[in-house]
């Protein structure tokens, strides 16, 4: 399909300023970096759109870290050896924009995206400065893979996980491929198709680009508003308006 200048012209132009902004993509596929993945290869298309247009992106493969499992912010402190979470902590926290890949095993995502939300949820006792969740003001999207039925059904569990620690998911926010049922191509294979079936692109599309306006317009706001959902106010008897102001 060929667009007319002014289709072209929508597409190329608009007054968004996305610059200052930083993605986190964290794959979880059991695979090792420098083995390909397919998970991977969908989540690079939503990264590069997110270059394109001057958000400052990481990929990594939480794999590749020793993550031991816990819900403890540093494992090392409750008898394992070593724990590289703190470290990946640090670049969650430094990024806007969250998007978690996961292939499809056996209907679910992968073990290795269930421990990755477990150790998210190890920080959620942490505060911002507003006195909020520590993940209040940041974004999340979902990508899967596979060869079996479960697409929504994965980005259903990561969502609830997300914003239920505190980060707000944009409309659209979900994108995935699966083939036929049973073993066949996979989404990067050469006879897959993935990369050109129009409904998993216009979804990772339109899930880049709901992941950075949201993202902006948090960031632009100075985040969720802090009334109503301050842990250390509701502790010391604020009750933001609920009915009974006497609750203990």
């Amino acid at each position: 399909m060929s667009l007319n200048e002014t289709q072209e012209r929508q597409c190329r132009e608009h007054d968004y300023d996305f610059s200052g902004l930083k993605a986190l993509f964290l794959n979880c596929t059991l695979k090792p970096s420098g083995t390909p993945s397919h998970t991977e290869a969908l989540m690079q298309v939503a990264a590069e759109i997110m270059r394109r247009n001057q958000v400052a992106v990481e990929l990594l493969r939480p794999v590749d870290h020793t993550l031991p499992p816990g819900v403890y912010p540093d494992m090392t402190e409750h008898g394992f050896a070593r724990d590289d979470w703190p470290a990946l902590s640090a670049k969650v926290m430094a990024a806007d924009i969250l998007v978690i890949g996961t292939p499809i095993w056996l209907g679910e995502e992968s073990s290795v995206c269930r421990r990755l939300i477990e150790r998210l949820y190890a920080e959620s006792g942490k505060t911002n400065d507003a006195d909020q969740s520590i993940y209040y003001g940041r974004v999340g999207g979902a990508v899967v893979t596979g060869n079996e039925d479960g697409i929504k059904h994965c980005s259903m569990t990561i969502f609830y996980a997300l914003a239920h620690l505190g980060y707000t998911i944009p409309p659209q926010a979900d994108a995935g491929w699966i083939g036929e049922a049973g073993p066949g191509p996979s989404y990067a294979d050469e006879d897959s198709n993935g990369p050109h079936n129009d409904f998993t692109q216009r979804n990772i599309t339109y899930m880049s680009w709901n992941l950075m306006h949201m993202a902006r317009l948090l960031r632009a706001a100075g985040g969720i508003p802090a009334h109503g959902n301050q842990r250390q106010a509701w502790d010391d008897g604020c009750r933001f308006d609920h009915p009974n102001p006497d609750y203990r």
